[in-house]
């Protein structure tokens, strides 16, 4: 497994990470027996990073990899964890929590749940604008000197945040959603990571599946997430597909998957960049790892950006009022 640094402080992680949430129904049933298996079959591939959240599932995704992580060297994996989104009986998100004592009774319950000490990155999944970044940020930074976390990390905010997160502690990486259909980070933010020596886990580099070339229009259950998302959205995703459709024709030319190709296209954006692949089964994983033996020329790269230009896709990332609690998404200045 290759390996990539975060963050100036350079740590050394995996060049792909798991991300595990679809493995606790957020994406409809998962199997419970085949998620561990995932994450077995990941570790002995050489990936490293674990993400995960500590409202995926309600917990119940870290009490899954705690199962998996059972007997295995608590310096063999590094995890990942998200905090501070709060959601309701119903499942609805009801905010954002980013206040130190909050954060603070947010780490006990994840790393009881985790059964571990520490946890290596740990951030905010969405910025609270009722909380100064400067009061967050310091009160992790007395988590890492406790020694509860390792790393201070950032998830889905604008370059600004970034820039007053980085004045008070340094910042691992910026976990963002990055692919082919989602290139909003390429303006201001990247640019603004690259400049205070920020790392990027970018997620969703398949769009939640759509442009894994493997996805059907019948092929999500009743709770699952995408269906309310607008790139799934009736007319929308017809179109969508049909970007797939175009790559698939680079893909197979090249004797490789569609996913494999989406894949590497983000590795080959930048070495400080490490993709999170949701796989929640075995054959998923295989696939999305063979994309690190996917080298690609600048002639490749520039066909791919034929076949799904920038500001391509059809329909927004997320539902509106999702969108309007983003601070990656509020205008730069």
């Amino acid at each position: 497994m290759d390996k990539r640094a975060l963050g100036k402080d350079g740590i050394a992680t995996s060049a792909i990470g798991l991300g595990c949430m679809g493995m606790s129904g957020m994406y409809g049933p998962a199997d419970r027996a085949e998620s561990i298996a995932t994450i077995h079959a990941a570790l002995d591939a050489g990936v490293v990073l674990l993400d995960t959240g500590d409202f995926y599932g309600a917990g119940h995704n870290e009490l899954l990899i705690a199962e998996a992580l059972r007997g295995v060297p608590r310096d063999s994996y590094q995890l990942s964890v998200k905090f501070g989104n709060l959601r309701g009986p119903d499942g609805a998100i009801i905010g954002n929590d980013s206040r130190p004592k909050s954060l603070r009774n947010f780490l006990a319950y994840s790393l009881q749940r985790l059964g571990t000490d520490y946890i290596d990155i740990y951030r905010p999944s969405r910025l609270d604008h009722e909380v100064p970044i400067e009061d967050t940020i310091g009160a992790m930074a007395d988590l890492v000197k406790g020694g509860f976390i390792r790393h201070i990390g950032l998830s889905e905010v604008g370059a600004a945040t970034l820039r007053k997160a980085a004045a008070v502690h340094p910042i691992s990486d910026l976990q963002i959603e990055y692919s082919l259909i989602s290139r909003g980070i390429e303006d201001d933010i990247l640019p603004a990571a690259r400049e205070l020596g920020i790392g990027v886990t970018a997620y969703g580099v398949l769009a939640r599946g759509l442009i894994s070339g493997h996805w059907r229009k019948d092929a999500a259950a009743s709770n699952d997430m995408r269906t309310k998302t607008p790139r799934f959205a009736a007319g929308n995703v017809d179109a969508n597909l049909q970007l797939v459709e175009a790559l698939r024709v680079l893909a197979e030319s090249r004797g490789v998957s569609v996913a494999q190709v989406a894949i590497a296209w983000v590795l080959h954006q930048g070495d400080d960049i490490v993709p999170v692949v949701g796989s929640r089964k075995r054959d998923q994983l295989v696939e999305a790892l063979g994309s690190l033996d996917v080298t690609l020329s600048a002639d490749d790269l520039a066909s791919i950006e034929q076949a799904v230009p920038a500001d391509a896709a059809a329909g927004a990332r997320y539902p509106e009022a999702a969108l309007k609690m983003m601070d990656s998404e509020a205008k730069a200045g």
